[in-house]
């Protein structure tokens, strides 16, 4: 009995080992730049096919204070199923850091812009964060361009300060002060080493992945678009600009045919039990799958999960 308990501790202990190695650091894909309104977007691109004009398009867009790193482990997934590429937003990332106010409308700008210049046909967006808030915007105006959607911890309609915990009221409104919120995103960077290193994630990131994460960022004003991003959250419709198109996406994925997978993650951050229900009863072509344990950057918790479930979908439909 205790030689069996014995092999048994080993091999848990073992498996627990192999899962977390399973998650890579390692960011092997070639690094690209294309100049847009005079900066330079840094982006990957995978797999492309150029004798097939029909192959799929895949878009990964990430949020905040992340980068197309946030992908590294799912990417691979979609091997096989069409062309990946994974941009890092404008002042994000690799990405050169423009003196522009870095709001919603100057990142779509740069996004729409990078996706017309590569000529990006039949897209199928992979959105998280402030890249759903992107991605949905894009979609509701270029439905033609979209084959399908696959979002999670996505931004999928207006908040009101009511309806907000005491943390997120907390925390979101000292954000929005122009000295607070400076101090603790800009000189303190807790965007990162706060929210992202510990309160987002499950896991211990590694010191490599801690470093490139990091390395976007080195100085206060470097961290500039990480500090505007908390304040383009709409509460109570301000700000108006990102309000209403929020508003305008929000009804459009009500109304759209388009076909969606929806990945969530227990206990999530942005998307709880209830904007699950929600979620599936408002839209109407969606998949939903639940991938596991996770809070809000699940792409660091649940890389193949995620990337399976997006390699299924794929398969099993007809985009």
């Amino acid at each position: 009995m205790q030689i069996l308990l014995t092999s048994l501790v080993v091999l848990i202990l073992s498996t627990t080992h192999i899962m977390a190695q399973d998650i890579s650091s390692k960011f092997p894909y070639e690094s690209k730049y294309i100049d847009v309104h005079g900066s330079k977007m840094h982006y990957v691109d995978e797999y492309s096919d150029p004798g097939n004009p029909d192959q799929l398009t895949f878009l990964f867009l990430h949020g905040n204070p992340t980068s197309s790193y946030l992908w590294r482990n799912i990417i691979p997934y979609v091997k096989g199923h069409g062309r990946a590429i994974a941009p890092d937003l404008i002042g994000m990332g690799k990405s050169d850091k423009p003196d522009i106010n870095y709001t919603f409308q100057d990142h779509f700008k740069y996004l729409d812009a990078f996706i017309r210049q590569l000529d990006l046909k039949n897209i199928v967006l992979v959105i998280h964060d402030w890249g759903s808030g992107l991605g949905f915007h894009y979609a509701s105006q270029n439905e033609d361009n979209i084959k399908g959607i696959v979002f999670m911890e996505a931004i999928t309609r207006t908040m009101r300060w009511k309806d907000a915990d005491l943390i997120t009221r907390y925390i979101f409104k000292r954000f929005r002060d122009e000295e607070k919120g400076h101090k603790m995103i800009a000189e303190k960077n807790i965007f990162i080493r706060l929210f992202l290193f510990k309160v987002g994630v499950k896991r211990k990131l590694t010191n490599e992945e801690k470093a490139y994460y990091n390395s976007a960022y080195p100085t206060v004003e470097s961290r500039k678009p990480i500090e505007v991003w908390p304040k383009e959250i709409p509460f109570d419709g301000v700000p108006e600009e990102t309000h209403a198109i929020i508003s305008h996406y929000d009804q459009w994925l009500k109304e759209t045919e388009t076909p969606m997978l929806f990945l969530y993650a227990k206990p999530g951050m942005i998307i709880k039990k209830k904007d699950v229900s929600r979620l599936e009863k408002e839209i109407k072509n969606i998949k939903s799958v639940y991938i596991g344990k996770g809070k809000h950057y699940i792409q660091e918790d649940r890389p193949h999960e995620i990337g399976q479930a997006i390699s299924d979908w794929i398969a099993s439909s007809e985009l």
